[in-house]
């Protein structure tokens, strides 16, 4: 069998590769270096801090009253930052190798379940849901562990992300099923 190579026009995988290992170097030197934090790159905190940032607004003595909030502090730090320069990375990759696009419905989960963005919205805020309680329990989210994890040689590292690829594929094949070709 004979796979068509696509060209999908985006960054050259090399490139990209080499400037995420550049990041990551840069990254732990300058939160170990300039921040004196002895933990590297992480981000799964951020959203929760990011959902008290927003209850803040809403329900101050609520956070105040919050035990989780009292420890992990609800700001706006360089983690919380970090995740609104992902998005904007991203955009900014994605515009200038032309590969942006707009869209409810990507079209493997039209194939599958239908063109309907409500079903798309709530399976996506479950499947949301899911991913934040597991990285919580694994006191780590896929990028912190596979990046920050494996630059040390985390035994616990390797484990967890071969946990997150292996438990990955297994709910893929479930849910989209077997290629037939």
């Amino acid at each position: 069998m004979r796979m068509k190579k696509q060209d999908s026009g985006g960054w050259n995988p090399y490139l990209a590769g080499a400037l995420v290992g550049v990041l990551a170097i840069l990254s732990a030197y300058a939160t170990t270096v300039w921040l004196g934090k002895t933990s590297y790159l992480g981000a799964s905190t951020t959203f929760v801090r990011g959902a008290g940032v927003i209850e803040q607004q809403i329900a101050p003595e609520h956070v105040q009253a919050n035990e989780y909030f009292v420890k992990q502090k609800v700001k706006v730090d360089w983690q919380f930052m970090l995740v609104l320069g992902i998005f904007a990375g991203a955009f900014i990759a994605s515009c200038t190798d032309k590969s942006f696009k707009l869209e409810s419905v990507p079209p493997t989960w039209e194939k599958h379940f239908g063109p309907s963005v409500g079903k798309r919205a709530v399976w996506a805020f479950l499947g949301g849901i899911v991913a934040m309680m597991g990285a919580r329990m694994a006191s780590g989210c896929p990028s912190g562990h596979g990046l920050s994890g494996m630059m040390q040689l985390s035994v616990s590292a390797f484990v967890a992300l071969g946990m997150f690829f292996g438990v990955g594929i297994i709910v893929a094949a479930f849910i989209y099923g077997r290629r037939s070709r």
